[in-house]
């Protein structure tokens, strides 16, 4: 299967003209609107990053995938390609319809010929994938409560590229980076994946690895979806783009990868292995803990610090890419220079500032040394991480009806407006229902939307700088990760469990709403025909019982002082 690095490798376009044809045919086709995910996969399946796939992979090579990382022809391919869909687009769908798939702006992209429709076991591919059925891993809280219940798969005809409007220039398909290779007569190329900004030891590990490689250097960031959390692409880029002229021109080039990460450690990193081979690429920086998501349910790392580069080692030969190992770089105070940490002389004094570390100095705009980083990037990572105390942020309260939300809600509103700084505003389940969704029922569906809505709102108020405070029921932990991943985007995301008791909250009923449920008036009431998951890990929790609302909204003021939100 494997290509030599310089040579064109398929695509799977149709013509111009047969594109301009297509177009029109496919407008009356069924359609599919291709989630963000989707988009990116779509796009390295048609520029072909995803050589050898032809398609969204069939039910056999799904298995085969899952079961044991290779093809059902026996190719190596770590990772399961496939095109989710709800049941009720599934049902219209048969083997042998040809469907349109298309962007969010409804712009046909491509067309698939679906060969297989099937429902996956979902437990079984976290498990094999991902190495645990664990929802603390972002790909599997996205397995179980992002993507859809059926999976289609076929061979693709692409008809044109998604459109992206930033950064236009940094963007290589995989036969643009081999013709740029080829012109510029570079034989061996070794390409460093991040999705984190650069630092200085991050630059001096990326000119060992060229320098050992002897080969010249191609940075390769991800600028799909990465981690929720990460710093967004497009401060990354500009941080890449500022520290580019500290590295040899002639050597050294970057380009952008529009790739959806799953966050799969080993897996992940013989994926990209591959993905790395099909742009040209000769040689592969494989970091520790390599595409690793964090700590699982039980608070222990998913991966161990070197499982990726072991199986990325083990199957070197298929994927066609030697493997460059990360060495950890660290500033030794009394050289004034980087070292790896295995390799510092004895004596010396070791300085390092962990991910955590910078993050805290940013939130808390504390001094980060040169010696760490570029002032270009600090100076980047300032304007878009301004310290805590100037940045937008969400409080979020969740509880039972009755249980006193939005009276504590109300308090806290108050109390910040008093202090000034930051426009506040409320936005109350009740409020919500009258002007923004007004059309929903009270179905667990509706309910997950109304949540949705609420946590978008909020999230656009915490990006622009002002506070949000949200007053939902919100009874599903799924929805409340789902806003979370929304609002911690752009700021800081407090969840409150206003943990009053049912027996509470019904004495109270000042609506007389338990009274309808108890009586089967209304149906899927949360508390009494319909569950409420308490949070497991809020940021805070109060309880209003036989305590006065002043002194639970200053509980949340307390907290969001610890947290550095507001000054003391």
């Amino acid at each position: 299967m494997s290509l030599p690095n310089l040579a064109p490798i398929p695509e799977l376009y149709v013509s111009h003209e047969s594109a301009q044809k297509l177009k029109i045919e496919a407008g009356n086709l069924v359609s599919w609107d291709l989630t963000p995910r989707q988009i990116c996969d779509l796009e390295l399946l048609m520029n072909g990053g995803f050589y050898p796939l032809k398609g969204f992979l069939s039910e056999e090579d799904y298995n085969c995938v899952v079961e044991d990382m290779h093809l059902a022809n026996g190719a190596l391919w770590p990772m399961p390609i496939t095109l989710d869909v709800n049941e009720k687009f599934a049902d219209g769908i048969e083997p042998g319809t040809d469907i349109a798939l298309r962007d969010q702006e409804g712009v046909i992209l491509a067309i698939l010929s679906v060969t297989d429709k099937w429902v996956p076991n979902k437990a079984n591919e976290a498990a094999k994938v991902f190495g645990a059925d664990d929802l603390a891993h972002p790909a599997v809280n996205y397995l179980h409560n992002t993507a859809g219940a059926v999976y289609l798969g076929g061979p693709i005809t692409g008809i044109q590229p998604p459109v992206h409007y930033d950064f236009k220039a940094r963007r290589d398909t995989p036969n643009e980076l081999r013709a740029y290779f080829r012109k510029l007569g570079w034989q061996k190329i070794v390409a460093f994946q991040t999705r984190n900004p650069l630092h200085r030891a991050h630059q001096e590990l990326t000119f060992r690895a060229a320098r050992e490689a002897q080969a010249n250097l191609l940075i390769h960031p991800v600028v799909g979806m990465t981690k929720p959390g990460d710093v967004d692409h497009f401060t990354r880029v500009r941080c890449y783009e500022a520290v580019l002229d500290k590295y040899p021109q002639s050597t050294t080039t970057m380009s952008l990868l529009n790739l959806a990460m799953r966050m799969a450690g080993p897996r992940e990193a013989v994926w990209h292995g591959l993905i790395r081979r099909n742009h040209g690429v000769t040689h592969f920086i494989v970091g520790r803990d390599h595409a690793g998501p964090g700590k699982n349910s039980a608070g222990k790392d998913f991966y161990g610090p070197y499982d990726a580069q072991e199986l990325f080692k083990k199957y070197e030969e298929e994927i066609g890419v030697t493997m460059v190992d990360f060495k950890h770089m660290v500033y030794v105070q009394e050289k004034a220079q980087y070292y790896p940490a295995n390799e510092v002389p004895e004596g010396c004094t070791v300085l390092d500032i962990s991910g955590t570390e910078l993050r805290r100095r940013l939130r808390e705009g504390l001094d980060i040394p040169e010696w760490f980083s570029f002032p270009e990037v600090v100076t980047e990572l300032r304007r878009t991480s301004p310290p805590r105390s100037k940045q937008g942020f969400t409080v979020f309260f969740t509880g039972l009806s009755g249980s006193g939300k939005s009276t504590i809600a109300n308090a806290l509103m108050v109390k910040l407006m008093e202090m000034g700084g930051r426009p506040v505003t409320l936005l109350d389940g009740d409020v919500v229902r009258k002007h923004l969704s007004s059309e929903l029922g009270f179905s667990k569906e509706h309910r997950d939307i109304n949540i949705k809505r609420i946590g978008y709102v909020a999230s656009e108020i915490t990006k622009n700088g002002g506070i949000a405070i949200c007053a939902p029921i919100a009874p599903y932990t799924a929805t409340r990760r789902a806003v979370r991943e929304m609002i911690e985007a752009y700021g800081a995301f407090v969840e409150v469990h206003v943990a009053t008791s049912l027996e509470e909250c019904e004495a109270r009923d000042r609506k007389g709403l338990y009274k309808l449920a108890r009586e089967g008036k209304i149906k899927e009431f949360t508390g009494i025909s319909d569950p409420y998951e308490a949070p497991a890990t809020p940021e805070l929790r109060v309880d209003t019982t036989g305590v006065d609302v002043d002194h639970c909204a200053h509980q949340v003021i307390l907290k969001l002082e610890s947290m550095g939100l507001i000054k003391a």
